[in-house]
């Protein structure tokens, strides 16, 4: 059922809200990665946002969910697509600048597409196909393999966008009666605990208030974007809410312009330009498709 202009207006804010927090959380992992190794800042992040993850869950009555054996497997090999896609990512955004990751891991969607039609049998006609070829060259326009200005860990967010196609495809097979906050609450379990292990052979620098109001920052803001994410889809029409997603964006330009001096180059900038272009077409061509398979099976 569609929603009304002021339903919609309020998901998009709520997206560019969601798209703000995630930004933020990322822009403060990068300044704690700085100081502090990959699996102690896990393991703090992660115990801040299980605290408050549980109280939410608490609150909501997820923690009654008992999964099915069908969807118990499928949380697992989502949450390990998770802990994959967030270490690969925060080890990119430590080495990279943080715009430049975003825009590569906003090819996820296009990639998602891809894996449906390989792995799903999911339809895709030459138009969604030209869009993916245009997505991906942006990609490549980012990366510059085998340029003077390619960063291997550019290839680290690429390798997070494919576990991000499996936890999506993971995902879309799970059944209506499983909670997103205690899928939520599992995946951070299993991130915290792993970096808990990972940790043991690491070196802890002292955690000085900077450190702890960072990570703090950090957990609140990752926590809030999920909320207003899930909120968005709840609120307004999934067609006119999606496109706003891509204003991470702008998000990351802005906040890394400001507190790490990163100015993205003219490639970059085109690169993200073709990525979020095509994204938005394929998403819109997919809602079309959709759309027209809804009015010739209510014509039979």
């Amino acid at each position: 059922m569609s929603k009304s202009l002021a339903d919609n207006l309020r998901g998009a804010s709520f997206m560019v809200t969601a798209m703000a927090g995630f930004a933020l959380n990322d822009v403060a992992m990068k300044a704690v990665l700085a100081d502090v190794d990959l699996f102690p800042a896990l393991f703090l992040r992660g115990a801040l946002t299980c605290v408050l993850l549980f109280a939410l869950c608490v609150a909501t009555g997820a923690l009654r969910w008992r999964p099915a054996r069908r969807d118990g497997v499928l949380v697992g090999w989502r949450t390990l697509a998770e802990i994959l896609a967030t270490t690969l990512f925060l080890t990119a955004l430590a080495n990279m600048p943080i715009a430049n990751a975003t825009a590569i891991l906003q090819s996820a969607p296009l990639a998602v597409t891809l894996g449906a039609a390989l792995f799903l049998a999911e339809p895709v006609g030459w138009r969604r196909g030209l869009a993916l070829l245009v997505g991906f060259s942006g990609v490549l326009i980012i990366i510059r393999p085998g340029g003077d200005a390619f960063n291997a860990y550019s290839l680290l967010p690429l390798a997070a966008v494919v576990a991000i196609v499996l936890r999506d495809l993971v995902t879309s097979r799970l059944s209506g009666q499983v909670p997103s906050l205690a899928v939520a609450l599992m995946t951070a379990l299993a991130i915290t605990t792993l970096g808990g292990i990972g940790s043991l052979w690491s070196d802890w620098p002292p955690l000085d208030a900077r450190l702890l109001g960072l990570l703090s920052f950090a957990a609140v803001w990752l926590i809030l974007a999920y909320v207003f994410s899930v909120r968005t889809m709840r609120v307004g029409d999934i067609a006119f809410v999606s496109p706003f997603r891509y204003s991470i964006l702008l998000w990351a330009l802005i906040l890394g312009a400001v507190v790490f001096k990163e100015i993205p180059d003219a490639a970059t900038i085109l690169g993200a330009t073709l990525i979020v272009a095509t994204g938005i077409f394929t998403f819109w061509r997919e809602q079309a498709l959709s759309r027209r398979a809804a009015m010739k099976q209510s014509t039979r």
